[in-house]
């Protein structure tokens, strides 16, 4: 299957290249960074260096890769909570999700691509009591930095869902840990091994519609529907 990895080289993208090498996809994967584009041929990646905010040119680079699927793993967070420069990147990351995502769906609508697969968050969910699910409101009152990441959300997981003749997948991804993250361990629900979030990708390319929670089990929210409908257990580790 030929495959349009947008944020090939980012935390999840860059194990899922792995797995999509291993199970013989053809990957055209993005970055911003030239010097990143070595790293990606040894994932086995055909790395394009292009900017999601360009619009005219993400449109082209999907159109020459002539994907038979989307993936969004697109983020913007170089500096972890509590850190200098964490505020900034809540900014740069909200204009990555809505207008990077508007921008990467239309390219997709444009090239024809009937399918595409994103990475959303599954710690936006208005405060309430038990494990939430894909069915529970977002915490649209939220104020302040966690406004600004309500608002992204929002808006990617609309442009996902919504754009004709597209069929969209949403994983809502717990805090991630492990490989290239920031933490080793789970900081706190909900949370998911970065291999687990990579491996529902993978899961997700060929079957499932909506909306799915992809975390562990720690009591914040429920994975049964991903279980149910994808497969996905979150004890996976890349070997």
């Amino acid at each position: 299957m030929r495959i349009f990895l947008a944020g090939a080289s980012g935390v999840i993208g860059r194990r899922l290249a792995v797995l999509l090498r291993d199970a013989r996809h053809e990957v055209t994967g993005t970055t911003r960074a030239p010097a990143k584009i070595r790293m990606l041929e040894e994932l086995g990646v055909a790395p394009i260096v292009v900017d999601v905010l360009d619009a005219d040119a993400l449109a082209q680079a999907v159109a020459a890769a002539r994907p038979e699927i989307v993936i969004h793993q697109l983020t913007d967070l170089p500096s972890a909570p509590g850190t200098p420069g964490y505020a900034a990147a809540q900014q740069a990351n909200r204009r990555l999700r809505i207008e990077g995502t508007r921008n990467l769906m239309q390219a997709a609508k444009i090239a024809g691509v009937p399918r595409a697969v994103a990475q959303s968050i599954a710690f936006v969910y208005a405060p309430g009591d038990g494990m939430r699910t894909e069915d529970d409101p977002l915490d649209l009152a939220a104020e302040g930095l966690r406004q600004l990441t309500v608002q992204g959300i929002v808006a990617l997981e609309h442009a996902v869902l919504n754009t004709p003749a597209i069929d969209g997948v949403v994983l809502r991804y717990g805090l991630l840990y492990g490989p290239g993250t920031w933490y080793e361990k789970p900081r706190m629900p909900p949370s998911v091994h970065v291999d687990a979030a990579a491996h529902a990708a993978l899961l997700a390319l060929k079957q499932g519609a909506g909306v799915y929670n992809i975390a562990q089990d720690d009591g914040a929210v429920s994975s049964a529907k991903a279980r149910r409908e994808l497969g996905f257990d979150p004890a996976f580790r890349i070997p």
